[in-house]
């Protein structure tokens, strides 16, 4: 029997009832369909690096998603380069392959683990980019039809940290199991436009400026490292679930309350995100609070909670709940949990 925490980069969580490694999409859509007519609860893990599973473990099947393969249908500097990922292939390693290939648009999203098939549920986002500027479409097994669905760009309906596969929910699972994401990336000899403050330091350029794809990757896996954001079995500050907290998006009377100080970026629809980061770490959370307990905010960056070993979910629920509770009575913002809670809540 297989313990969740053996499939997360938190390593916390307890055992699955049954596990199923399916390593292609035919066998993704066996497997979640098999659940269904059983009707078990289903849980879908692919790196495992935005999850925290309660210590109960799962009582249903959990199928991890092990799909392999990029194909590259054209490229050209007109048409750009249109490629096709299987959901469970590594993501980072698409990353690399881009840059390497000179396929701008992804540069920025270096070092971030898990699988393809998890970055649009995410929409993740780093340094200036999202994926959702690149994805061209989204093939789905939509387990309320019980058909093959793809769904372009335009009708995945991307937020922050959001998107219609991580809203839209069928038996207390995800309706659209990703099978494949398609994108379209253009082919130039220099990355997109720098638009992140950080990584503009770090290149020596000015924000707008464009420099080469792998001179970006190069310095977002630096800071990424130097924040304990890139795996590393030998390092606890990795064993995490990445940011724990998404950053706040306020009206802009709740963004007036705040200090002067505290960062304000505009947001859609005349809204204002701020800082997560900035708020656990100025009501009084500092790198590594709570050690040397068996959990602890990371000792590089205030929004990971990390497993210093031997933790249990529940070790690190409870330091997520005294720093959104101080949060909360220091500023009046109240935050958000970034990965998926299973089997556990705040």
């Amino acid at each position: 029997m297989v313990r969740l925490g053996e499939l997360t980069t938190l390593r916390v969580g307890g055992p699955a009832r049954r596990h199923v490694i399916a390593t292609t999409s035919d066998e993704l859509v066996d497997a979640v369909r098999a659940a269904d007519a059983a009707d078990e609860p289903l849980l879908l893990v692919g790196g495992g690096s935005n999850l925290v599973v309660g210590d109960a473990g799962f009582d249903g099947t959990v199928v991890q998603v092990a799909s392999r393969g990029i194909t590259v249908h054209n490229v050209d500097y007109c048409g750009g380069a249109e490629i096709t990922v299987e959901a469970g292939e590594p993501w980072d390693g698409v990353v690399d392959r881009a840059v390497s290939e000179g396929w701008i648009g992804v540069e920025a999203l270096s070092g971030i683990p898990g699988s393809t098939g998890a970055t649009p549920v995410q929409n993740v986002g780093a340094y200036g980019q999202e994926v959702s500027g690149t994805i061209a479409s989204v093939r789905t097994w939509d387990r309320a039809t019980g058909q093959i669905r793809t769904l372009a760009m335009a009708d995945c309906r991307f937020g922050y940290r959001d998107s219609l596969f991580k809203r839209e929910r069928h038996r207390g699972g995800p309706r659209f199991v990703v099978l494949q994401v398609s994108f379209q990336l253009v082919v130039a000899d220099f990355s997109e436009p720098v638009k992140y403050a950080e990584l503009a330091r770090t290149l020596g350029v000015e924000i707008g400026e464009r420099v080469p794809q792998a001179e970006v990757r190069s310095a977002v896996l630096k800071l990424r490292a130097g924040k304990g954001m890139v795996l590393d079995p030998a390092d606890h500050d990795t064993w995490s679930a990445g940011s724990f907290f998404t950053n706040p998006i306020l009206t802009s009377e709740e963004a007036a309350a705040l200090p002067a100080e505290a960062p304000r970026y505009p947001a859609p629809d005349g809204l204002v995100k701020t800082s997560a980061a900035w708020l656990i770490d100025h009501a009084g959370f500092a790198k590594g609070y709570g050690l040397p307990g068996p959990a602890s905010l990371s000792t590089k960056h205030t929004l990971a909670l990390t497993n210093r070993g031997e933790a249990s979910a529940e070790d690190v629920l409870e330091v997520a709940r005294q720093v959104r509770e101080g949060v909360e009575k220091t500023y009046g913002v109240r935050l958000v949990p970034e990965p998926e809670l299973i089997n556990c809540a705040l």
